[in-house]
């Protein structure tokens, strides 16, 4: 059986499934490289390399966020498989706040890499222009947001992977398996 491209009423689709993997990497290799980043000094060969790539990668990953959330509002999530209503909301609390997290996130990423009136460079094939700084010290103060926010991104992302892993091995369910691509359609 072939992967349906938009999600069904039991599964989800090859275009939300994609998105949501190409979101997840992204988001971890971003963190990372941004740990790596802070360890650089003026004279280390990457200093200005790296920047550059989080910056730009960070940008693409905002034009994913923006696909992820127009194809969520035209293209409904399968049916939640059925779990106690407290996980139930905490499912939904979690997503919600993932989704408010990884905005947040660019946002204080765009405050820092603007702070001082230039645009951002993406891969040098487009500008994001800059907006005149709004708070004084912005640099600073959207840089330690971007990584309080960030960590808390990851300590979040995190969260749901071992409530995915959990609800795969322990409650032996579906959830796992429909952002895989391997749930059993019993319902279209």
């Amino acid at each position: 059986m072939s992967l349906p491209f938009k999600n069904t009423r039991s599964t989800y689709g090859l275009a939300s499934i994609s998105l949501h993997w190409i979101m997840a990497l992204t988001i971890i290799g971003l963190y990372l490289l941004g740990l790596y980043i802070d360890t650089l000094d003026y004279y280390d060969p990457n200093y200005r390399t790296f920047p550059h790539w989080h910056k730009s990668i960070g940008i693409i990953l905002l034009g994913f966020y923006v696909c992820r959330l127009a194809w969520n509002l035209i293209n409904p999530h399968p049916e939640p498989l059925p779990q106690p209503p407290m996980a139930q909301l905490a499912t939904k609390v979690v997503h919600k706040l993932m989704y408010l997290l990884i905005v947040l996130v660019l946002i204080s990423g765009y405050l820092i890499s603007t702070a001082d009136g230039r645009a951002i460079a993406v891969f040098n094939w487009f500008e994001i222009p800059a907006i005149p700084a709004i708070i004084e010290r912005q640099e600073d103060t959207a840089g330690f947001l971007h990584y309080w926010l960030a960590t808390g991104l990851i300590s979040l992302a995190g969260l749901h992977a071992l409530a995915a892993l959990k609800h795969h091995f322990i409650n032996k369910d579906q959830t796992l398996n429909r952002m895989l691509g391997k749930a059993q359609s019993t319902q279209e």
